[in-house]
């Protein structure tokens, strides 16, 4: 247990910790938690900070509890945000709170002696708590000063913020008290833009239990070029493969820079200090391999969707970047395969144009709208040079009709040199 914080050094992943924290890990088996407001219906690798916190927590023998805010869901974390978050429903909240659920439980170990993992819903016991009771039995402790003083409040005030949000800390602050009292929970953690909200429940256990709390956070991830972490060109980066293909979020890691390979794959794998500095060495002896983000991607892929989604993610970033086969074309799922291609040209050629084609001169130029090759002379110059495949099978003769296996029934794929592609999509 002493090693956890030795541990979470190494990997860059402290960024504040309150006094007596190490010694309190040190001493016993410490119960920690994290709490995730269900503002969507999946967790985002941003996400995945804290959640790394508690598994580290419990690989060191300590017990985490993951909880789900279906209260705090209600009331919006100011915390990092300019304007008040937008209100969502109650069958939106459960909805959120249920995927999420499930996404934590690939992550933690539910079933494991003494320190298996708990899920908890704060909606559990606020349901029941009525407004007077509240400020009488929390707000009663804290001081509007001390609330002020937060940056999540302070950068708020000329812009304003309704009491709602500015209540929040008082929420959370007592969602601490009550895993303190009812289930020994000694130590919240969460990223450093929590720190305000994490420390505001230490306060309210010590001035209304005189208890002993403890606070730690993780440091904010950026990019090295000081962009934010976590988003793509599409947007945030999901762990639900409905929302991110595994394919782009593989390619996510594997197109990081290698200062953040060598930062991302310290805070998001498991892997030892002795392997990350000897895929480091290796890596630095011939960078243009990327071994570091090929290791990155490969182990969070694996743990974040499953062996399977990883291999496809692996053969469908092949067929762009590496060597493949018809063979691997073929068994991409309709969604992995536009995932793909998203970006290059894609062409529609009715059925009844393709069966009446004659010839790949026709194929590639008229009949494929002249956008593969504007004209024939153009196709058969390339076509004489073998430099055209369709379904990666090089076309070997141009004046006969080419036999197409169409992919999930409806495309096939033209690549046109090294790295020009085409998707042509059949209608009726």
């Amino acid at each position: 247990m002493s090693e956890l914080i030795k541990e979470l050094q190494w990997r860059g992943m402290i960024h504040d910790i309150m006094p007596g924290t190490e010694e309190q890990l040190d001493k016993e088996q410490t119960t920690g938690y994290v709490g995730f407001d269900p503002t969507a219906d999946s967790l985002h690798i941003g996400n995945l900070v804290p959640v790394m916190l508690l598994v580290h927590l419990q690989k060191a023998g300590h017990k985490p509890i993951a909880l789900v805010g279906g209260a705090t869901g209600m009331v919006g974390d100011p915390s990092g945000k300019s304007s008040e978050r937008p209100m969502l429903s109650e069958e939106l909240l459960n909805h959120n709170l249920d995927s999420q659920k499930k996404q934590l439980r690939k992550f933690l170990d539910f079933d494991c002696g003494e320190n298996s993992a708990q899920l908890v819903n704060n909606y559990d016991w606020f349901k029941d708590f009525n407004f007077l009771d509240f400020i009488r039995e929390v707000g009663k402790h804290i001081t509007v000063n001390y609330m002020l003083a937060k940056d999540s409040v302070k950068n708020r005030l000329e812009s304003g913020m309704s009491f709602t949000e500015f209540s929040y800390q008082l929420v959370q602050g007592y969602d601490f008290l009550h895993l303190n009292q009812n289930y020994d929970c000694k130590l919240q953690m969460g990223g450093s833009d929590q720190w305000g909200n994490i420390v505001t429940g230490t306060e309210l256990i010590r001035r209304k239990v005189q208890g002993e709390a403890f606070a730690m956070t993780a440091p904010l991830i950026r990019k090295a070029d000081g962009s934010k972490f976590g988003k793509s060109e599409g947007g945030n980066v999901w762990l639900d493969p409905k929302k991110t293909s595994p394919y782009k979020f593989y390619q996510f890691w594997l197109n990081t820079s290698d200062e953040d390979a060598s930062n991302f794959i310290r805070v998001f794998t498991l892997l030892p200090k002795e392997k990350i500095e000897a895929l480091e060495t290796e890596h630095n002896e011939a960078p243009h391999l990327r071994t570091l983000q090929k290791a990155l991607a490969e182990d969070i892929t694996l743990r974040v969707h499953s062996e399977e989604y990883l291999k496809t993610a692996i053969k469908a970033s092949n067929i762009l970047f590496g060597k493949s086969t018809t063979e691997d074309l073929e068994s991409l799922d309709e969604d992995t395969l536009l995932s793909v291609f998203e970006g290059v040209p894609q062409v529609q050629v009715s059925k009844a144009d393709l069966d009446q084609t004659e010839n790949a001169i026709d194929l590639l130029s008229v009949v494929t709208q002249e956008v593969i090759f504007k004209s024939k002379g153009e196709a058969r110059r390339m076509l004489q040079d073998g430099g055209v495949s369709i379904n990666k099978v090089k076309i070997e003769d141009m004046n006969a009709k080419p036999t197409i296996r169409l992919l999930q029934e409806k495309y096939f794929l033209v690549q046109k040199g090294k790295k020009n592609y085409y998707l042509i999509s059949i209608t009726e």
